[in-house]
């Protein structure tokens, strides 16, 4: 899609009025941008892209608690690009949300994140339209991705009315090739493994940070056992 529509697009959401935290609904143009992005996504031949040559964002998010359908919230967004198993630090995404709900204390201690951050922070439609305009087709990659998949599936529907149809892969399609002996192995356990300093923990980007560093050495190692593509990553985990 041209960029000049998407601002001007973009230009019409900052520009009018939130509601209660959240924008007023979406119009049609910016319905017509994501519908366009997800007719482009489809045209991607993502599964059978060279994983040294697959971008992919790597992506993660604080939420409220685990469960969208009974009112938890997305408090905020971190991610970064990557090109096969070179990160791109300096090409990033980071917002917190707005939230009028106040945030549990347990969650205010785990992420740091307050409720007077989130008062004062953008409406959720905002964010979304600037996550997406940052991850355009590419991919999704996430730690055990059902948590974002659910938020994102949720929270689309409902501030922006429309599906959520970005691919999101997750770490463990690569992590329990490599590790046939992992169940499921927890972001802290997998980065002590391999060395990887624990820093920002339970931040959206600085978790994202860390499952980035993850999937660059496990893009290798499955390289290293034949796997070329995502299609083979799949037939590979579909074996197991």
């Amino acid at each position: 899609m041209a960029f000049e529509p998407f601002m001007q697009m973009f230009r019409g959401i900052q520009n009018r009025r939130s509601v209660g935290g959240l924008s007023e609904p979406q119009n049609l143009q910016q319905i017509a941008y994501l519908r366009n992005l997800q007719k482009e996504m489809a045209q991607e031949d993502v599964l059978n892209t060279k994983l040294e040559e697959l971008s992919v964002v790597v992506f993660d998010i604080e939420t409220t608690g685990f469960s969208p359908d009974k009112g938890d919230v997305i408090l905020s967004i971190g991610a970064l690009k990557m090109k096969g198993k070179n990160i791109e630090e300096n090409s990033s995404f980071y917002s917190l949300i707005h939230c009028e709900q106040e945030v549990p204390n347990e969650i205010q201690k785990l992420t740091g994140i307050t409720n007077d951050e989130v008062k004062s922070a953008p409406a959720l439609p905002d964010v979304f339209i600037q996550f997406f305009q940052f991850v355009k087709n590419s991919p999704l990659v996430a730690h055990h991705a059902n948590h974002e998949r659910s938020f994102m599936q949720h929270y689309c529907n409902k501030s922006l009315k429309t599906p959520f149809k970005h691919r999101i892969v997750d770490t463990s399609f690569l992590y329990k090739i490599v590790e046939p002996t992992f169940k499921t192995a927890s972001l802290d356990h997998l980065c002590e493994l391999h060395h990887i300093p624990i820093e920002n923990r339970h931040h959206a980007l600085g978790d994202a940070k860390m499952t980035a560093k993850l999937w660059s050495i496990y893009i290798e190692k499955v390289q290293q056992l034949g796997c070329e593509t995502l299609n083979d990553v799949y037939h590979r985990m579909a074996k197991m």
